[in-house]
């Protein structure tokens, strides 16, 4: 009988007073290969910083393996500035002189082949795979979230490590990339290495045949992906009574957009765009990574610079007309990948959701004994008070998730701006919140919501806008979600 190649005995990890993995066993069979679900904050993370030497443990983890090298890749990119460290904020990537502060991709691949003694020559075929060859000269801080993704795979494949153990890696892919990334999930099982993937999707690499959930501090396997996240039916809880208030707007127009173009140099980010969104209208905004979606974001939240060059309204109003920044943002609940990225890491979560009364990144005045009474029945409603003192980069990714989208709603905004809002959320918590932006938008709330998966959206959803490299290709009223096929194009 061979030796295992990973061989776990009464392995356990608690953080403070908190126990996640309790006295877990698991044999890892040499040439199987795992896929890891379950729900949001289950120990699938800590499990794979176990394996990779990452966070104390008790118990032993034995690894058939000469070089014993593991590889894990967490669900976010981190990369730094020219300087070397990561002090950006989030519309950075939108502002000409201050993208300039990064490296460019392929200065960037180049640095990290030298430090990992590997050819430059070898990342250029996993570039093609994955979709980044064209963005070789870019800035790393003008690409989407999907393409710092991407980037973060490619580094990982590259190094072809005896075990790679990657935490949420379809994270922003679109549909196209996803089926590309399972390709090189195979060619890399083809070549010897040993996989973990720690996820819920169920659309997974022909080569994983092994599939199990952490439950209770225990890791139990179970026959196929489908059992990753059974049915839950979450408590059902009234929505705060000051989020049913209805907003008032002196106009029906929220958005209009008239013949916008956003270019960097040479190149086009955005291209004859012209769009309108009516009060209470709810749209999805979807296409490929990098097709423009989270510029055409940013002009409708205020954080691009170029918003003022164009003929762009909002709320019935022309930007640069008088309004400050700030008097549209109160106006705007927003969620996004970067915003998460670059939030403040000392806050806790009780003033992550405060903050989103001031739109500040961080907690940093006073607010109202009513304002706090609101933030104290968000963080109910989302079932987080126990956790509301807790630094939020220490809470499970989904749980930090709900506490930015509980920031996003604070205010009660007229118009929500959700970027991508449920990665890194399992099934259960996905469908509780997207119920729950279904529930908004019965009180006058207008919805911008972008998502690459049909099964992850609001059933509100009625209109659609589709980009393609920066140009509209789809622009209207749609029936139901089933027609957002974007899946099927991208």
């Amino acid at each position: 009988m061979s030796k295992p190649f990973v061989h776990i005995q009464n392995l356990s990890v608690q953080y403070g007073q908190k126990t996640v993995l309790k006295d877990l066993e698991w044999i890892y069979s040499t040439g199987s290969q795992w896929a890891i679900g379950g729900k949001s904050g289950s120990g699938k993370s800590t499990l794979a910083k176990a394996i990779a030497g990452q966070v104390s443990y008790q118990g032993s983890i034995d690894l058939n393996t000469p070089e014993r090298k593991v590889l894990y890749v967490p669900s976010w990119y981190q990369f730094t500035n020219l300087e070397g460290d990561r002090n950006f904020y989030y519309q950075q990537r939108y502002n000409t002189q201050q993208r300039k502060d990064t490296q460019t991709v392929k200065s960037d691949l180049a640095n990290f082949a030298k430090d990992a003694n590997l050819l430059l020559e070898d990342s250029l075929p996993l570039m093609e795979a994955l979709g980044l060859t064209d963005q070789l000269n870019a800035q790393l801080i003008a690409l989407s979230s999907g393409e710092h993704k991407k980037m973060q795979l490619v580094k990982a494949f590259w190094q072809r490590p005896a075990m790679l153990v990657i935490d949420e890696p379809y994270t922003g892919l679109d549909k196209a990339t996803r089926s590309a990334l399972n390709d090189c999930f195979n060619d890399l099982s083809d070549k010897g290495t040993h996989l973990i993937l720690l996820t819920n999707d169920t659309n997974l690499p022909q080569c994983i045949n092994a599939f199990a959930v952490i439950e209770n501090g225990q890791l139990k396997q179970v026959e196929s992906p489908l059992h990753f996240t059974p049915a839950e039916v979450r408590e059902a809880k009234n929505l705060p009574e000051f989020l049913k208030e209805e907003p008032t707007l002196s106009s029906s127009e929220i958005v209009r957009l008239k013949d916008v173009n956003v270019r960097y140099g040479d190149k086009t980010v955005l291209s004859d765009i012209s769009w309108q969104i009516d009060r209470g209208e709810r749209w999805v905004v979807q296409g490929h990574n990098g097709s423009g979606k989270s510029t055409l974001l940013s002009l409708i939240n205020a954080d691009h610079p170029q918003a003022y060059g164009y003929d762009i309204r909002l709320f019935g109003n022309q930007r640069g007309s008088g309004e400050s920044i700030w008097d549209i943002k109160q106006k705007i609940g927003l969620i996004s990948p970067e915003m998460h990225w670059y939030f403040d890491q000392t806050a806790t979560v009780w003033e992550t959701v405060a903050s989103g009364l001031r739109d500040s990144i961080g907690l940093f005045s006073d607010i109202s004994y009513r304002e706090k009474q609101q933030v104290n029945e968000l963080l109910d409603f989302f079932e987080l008070t126990e956790v509301k003192n807790d630094l939020l980069q220490t809470l499970a990714l989904g749980k930090q998730r709900l506490a930015m989208l509980a920031r996003t709603i604070i205010k009660n905004p007229p118009l929500l701006v959700l970027d991508e809002p449920c990665q890194g959320l399992d099934q259960s918590q996905t469908q509780y919140f997207n119920d729950v932006v279904d529930e908004l938008c019965q009180y006058g709330k207008t919805l911008l919501y972008v998502g690459h998966y049909e099964s992850q959206l609001p059933k509100s959803i009625d209109h659609r806008l589709l980009l393609e490299k920066g140009h509209i290709v789809f622009n209207g009223a749609i029936k139901s979600v089933k027609e957002t096929t974007v899946e099927q194009e991208a």
